[in-house]
């Protein structure tokens, strides 16, 4: 260990920008066993790990590297996958340089972070290869049926944990495949579609059963569900898209973020896509609105669509964007030109289809509440830029989660969220919830930690639930 002053940091080999967007296939290759091992072997396994408290698994990551820096790798899985249910994809998919290797004692001491989340794919991609991961083998069944509504990644983490111990679970989803935005919404050049799918191929091995294409409100009820399980958790996730309020953002040519990348997602399936002309980038010229990780899913995918040109409309700095600055280099590089400090002031075109963009030009002021400055609007600094493709990436917001719920769903936040205790039990006795339902729009690696913690309080309610039963049961009769 503590190898860091004699080694560099080093990422697996990335295909170059200009085959890489030719196709969706992920950037990054493997680390070989002797690379991973020598990145592994940078930590400097300091006293107090802040790369664990900078995660929010809190993943035991000091151990873990150490293990695999002495090629015990089947203990380095074992100790990965002890505190995260996908390891492999949150080394995929989470913006590291703001959570784990942006907290690395070595990335502040100017030496490099280690490269945590690629030593944790080649861990647990060692492991599959290696036939270390099998399904569940459950030890005892307790008789206790759960029902996990959303099959994204918080329901996946849930139902896995739950069912290691031993309950029935039922994972119902509105979609025709189990993953939710793992599967429709990031790319497959950073999440390819069979990293999910084997995961929730696991669980259906393991017995959790998927119940797709059910869509709670629609086809099923809150209380159908509660009569028909002992639990139920609700990891349905935010999907209605932040409105863009500026003259034209009424156009039928302006595209949801997650209309257009569900609809490439499908693409890569092998599907027809219905709406293909409108949803198809090549040879247009493409604006994209909006400054976090769906936006950069959007420009890269346009990028790899054959577009003319793809522009990404940003109000703030790129110091003081929510994305990942490692995601932006990775546009750049792929040929997506950004234009900071800029706002959309108006879109210009038609009821139907939009040819531009009217750019407001922004300054920066004093930092909002997150630290970060806020835009001011520059008096007379407009300008026009074409797009006859215009993506609107703003965000999302949680849907009308009591008319889902029939009416008689569980309290609300002023935002449209679930109010949840800290163990993830809402107002409704049996009903808890977590990921983005609760936080609003979040990363990945949050909703994982949600659906273990709702599993743990899930777990430790129906088990006190079968003593108080059991009690009882044991008390003689007056």
């Amino acid at each position: 260990m503590l190898r860091f002053t004699e080694l560099d940091q080093s990422y697996p080999a990335k295909r170059p920008a200009k085959e890489r967007r030719k196709d969706f296939d992920e950037i990054y290759g493997p680390f070989n066993p002797k690379a991973g091992a020598d990145q592994a072997a940078r930590c400097s396994q300091c006293g107090v790990p802040f790369c664990q408290s900078g995660c929010p698994l809190h993943n035991d990551i000091p151990d873990w590297l150490m293990l695999a820096a002495e090629g015990r790798m089947e203990e380095a899985w074992e100790r990965s996958s002890a505190t995260s249910t996908m390891p492999e994809i949150c080394g995929r998919i989470c913006p590291q340089d703001r959570l784990c290797e942006g907290s690395c004692v070595i990335e502040q001491s100017g030496h490099g972070a280690v490269t945590i989340g690629a030593v944790e794919t080649h861990i647990t991609e060692t492991a599959w290869k290696e036939g270390w991961i099998q399904p569940i083998r459950v030890k005892r069944e307790t008789g206790f049926s759960v029902g996990v509504v959303g099959a994204g990644p918080a329901g996946l983490a849930a139902a896995e944990r739950l069912r290691e111990q031993g309950h029935s679970v039922t994972i119902y989803d509105r979609h025709d495949r189990a993953g939710g935005l793992l599967i429709y919404g990031i790319p497959n050049f950073k999440l390819d579609k069979s990293v999910v799918e084997r995961r929730t191929q696991r669980l259906q091995k393991s017995g959790v059963a998927f119940q797709l294409n059910t869509e709670l409100g629609r086809d099923v009820s809150l209380e159908e569900l509660r009569e028909r399980h002992d639990a139920v958790f609700l990891a349905i996730g935010t999907y209605k898209a932040r409105a863009l309020t500026c003259p034209g953002a009424g156009s039928d040519g302006l595209i949801p973020a997650l209309d257009y990348l569900t609809a490439s997602n499908r693409r890569g399936f092998g599907e027809t896509i219905a709406d293909e002309a409108r949803l198809q980038a090549k040879g247009r010229k493409v604006v994209v609105i909006g400054g976090g990780d769906t936006a950069m899913d959007c420009v890269r995918t346009a990028i790899r669509q054959g577009a003319a040109s793809v522009t990404c409309l940003y109000r703030r700095d790129r110091e003081n964007m929510p994305g990942s600055l490692r995601e932006v280099t990775h546009a750049e590089e792929e040929g997506v030109v950004f234009e900071w400090l800029s706002a959309p002031l108006a879109l210009k075109g038609d009821a139907t289809t939009l040819s531009g963009v009217r750019v407001q030009r922004m300054g920066l002021g004093a930092p909002d509440r997150d630290g970060r400055r806020q835009p001011i609007v520059l008096e007379g600094a407009e300008t026009d830029l074409d797009g006859d493709l215009v993506i609107a990436a703003l965000g999302y917001e949680a849907e009308d989660v009591d008319a889902a719920c029939g009416g008689g769903g569980p309290v609300l936040t002023p935002r449209g969220t679930v109010r949840v205790t800290e163990r993830c039990r809402t107002s409704i006795p049996g009903v808890y919830a977590g990921g983005d339902i609760v936080r609003g729009a979040s990363l990945v690696v949050w909703a994982i930690k949600d659906g273990q913690d709702a599993a743990a309080t899930i777990h430790a309610d129906l088990m006190a639930r079968a003593e108080s039963a059991q009690t009882r049961e044991l008390e003689p009769a007056e």
